[in-house]
């Protein structure tokens, strides 16, 4: 597939997707950008978070990281089911109850403004960590596969690709995600079911066979429970899931903002169970997809491509599917799902970035209305700004897989926002309120120094994903020791 076509694709996409945006964004009102006027059916929001919780980094980086971990991933994701089930029924009633733009808003009401601020800082920084994750995964790869061959820098990629989105999300904010979530959910569940029918053909397989085949079985072991010190040991696997869920969905004004335009709680209840159960079924097929690439490429000889002269497993799929002869079919369909899965994510963070800061940081309800839109425009061009370089110095930095990356930043960034949200929930204690930021970056720097010790000097024990309810736990002390005596 040569770099013209894939450029033209792109363009075609978009078009649509501006299309989409031409009709959702008529009424340019803070209400429609911020909560879509509370009218998103359900069902809608339920198959487009599908797309938004997978990513552009589940889509390739996922399949990559098959070879190095087999199927242990869906240990996590079933971790992620129980922590779908947790955010609908405990934290959800929540935000309903309290009519909130920004769920950090409840923080405020609970403790006070220094944890309400400290929260949305925490949002913040995890949502531009991982919206810039998402996006320099497609940015490589645009890289890679079709800008190389016109000479255009890296930085220019991640420009056109933030820009693209922005034109698309200006006016209509959630409204527009909600609906362009759908088709770019649509398009990437479609593109991961030819890619395994196209291969499985070239393989000369049925999908039954390629089941059933002993290559398969070298990749296919999901649950790993023999040596509790290994990372990927099933219990840690699995409560590191259900609290990443928990965390990045319930805890994430990004995921929930969309859950906020259902008309009324029992139908965002309604879409969150049933987003999480085909969420867990489509995780399963991109790890099979995983475990497909890889025999192919042993199959045929095809070497994992090299990114600044190391190997990339995430670049397998697309160097499989654009470059290894299998049909201008596969291409288009991995373009058009590589593009849905990366900005289903991305435009919905920009999106909610740019609902935070305004909501949480310049408190724009309590400015004259007659600036209030300018304030959120005005911001939506300056999150852009952010996440294009925070996208050009990953590039300089990232060293590992990016889905792996991911989780572990989560553990950092996403653990005081556990325990804030804990504390505040399931005890009736106040706090000292402006020690409360304080404590959130102690809780910090000791998650981080665990995390950071040799498995020598832990008996062999590998510090996995539990580093976020670990340092959820921290926090959650931490908030004891400076409770007030007013309840």
């Amino acid at each position: 597939m040569q770099p013209i076509h894939i450029i033209l694709l792109i363009a075609g996409y978009f078009g649509v997707l501006m299309l989409i945006s031409y009709f959702t964004g008529k009424e340019d009102t803070n209400e429609i950008f911020f909560q879509a006027s509370k009218k998103s059916p359900w069902y809608v929001v339920a198959f487009g978070m599908v797309g938004a919780s997978l990513s552009g980094v589940t889509f390739i980086s996922v399949p990559g990281w098959i070879e190095g971990s087999e199927f242990s991933y869906l240990q996590v994701v079933f971790g992620y089911l129980v922590g779908y089930f947790v955010v609908a029924f405990v934290l959800m009633p929540i935000y309903y109850r309290l009519n909130v733009i920004s769920i950090y808003q409840y923080l405020e009401q609970r403790f006070g403004v220094v944890s309400y601020k400290t929260g949305a800082f925490y949002f913040f920084v995890s949502r531009v960590l991982g919206a810039s994750f998402r996006v320099f995964l497609v940015a490589i790869v645009l890289q890679q596969f079709v800008f190389d061959a016109y000479h255009i820098p890296f930085e220019i990629t991640v420009i056109i690709s933030i820009l693209l989105i922005w034109i698309y999300t200006f006016k209509g904010g959630i409204k527009t995600i909600v609906w362009t979530d759908t088709l770019q959910t649509l398009f990437m569940i479609v593109a991961v079911c030819l890619s395994i029918y196209f291969i499985n053909e070239k393989l000369d397989w049925s999908f039954g066979e390629f089941l059933a085949s002993e290559e398969l079985k070298s990749y296919n072991k999901v649950f790993f429970t023999e040596d509790f010190m290994a990372k990927n040991y099933f219990l840690k696997s699995f409560l590191g899931g259900m609290f990443i869920t928990i965390c990045m969905t319930g805890l994430d004004q990004d995921m929930m903002q969309k859950n906020l335009t259902c008309k009324n709680l029992k139908d965002a209840q309604k879409n969150m169970v049933s987003f999480s159960i085909v969420l867990v079924l489509v995780t399963a097929l991109f790890m099979l997809l995983g475990a497909l690439l890889f025999i192919y490429a042993s199959r045929f000889n095809i070497a994992v491509p090299l990114m600044d002269g190391q190997p990339k497993t995430d670049l397998l799929f697309p160097e499989i599917a654009l470059n290894s002869g299998l049909g201008i079919t596969l291409g288009i369909t991995f373009i058009l799902g590589l593009i849905a899965a990366a900005y289903s994510s991305a435009d919905s963070a920009l999106t909610s970035l740019t609902t935070s800061f305004c909501v949480d940081f310049l408190n724009i309800e309590k400015k004259p209305e007659a600036q209030q839109k300018k304030i959120r425009k005005r911001t939506h061009i300056w999150m852009s700004l952010l996440l294009v370089i925070v996208i050009i110095i990953f590039k300089h930095v990232l060293t590992s897989n990016v889905i792996n990356s991911l989780l572990v930043v989560a553990g950092y960034t996403y653990g005081p926002l556990l325990g804030l949200f804990a504390f505040g929930i399931f005890t009736k204690f106040q706090v000292k309120d402006k020690y409360v930021w304080i404590v959130t970056v102690v809780s910090v720097i000791i998650t981080a120094i665990i995390g950071n010790i040799p498995a020598e000097s832990l008996g062999g024990y590998n510090v996995g994903y539990e580093l976020l309810p670990i340092n959820g736990l921290i926090t959650f002390l931490g908030l004891i020791l400076i409770r007030s005596k007013k309840d």
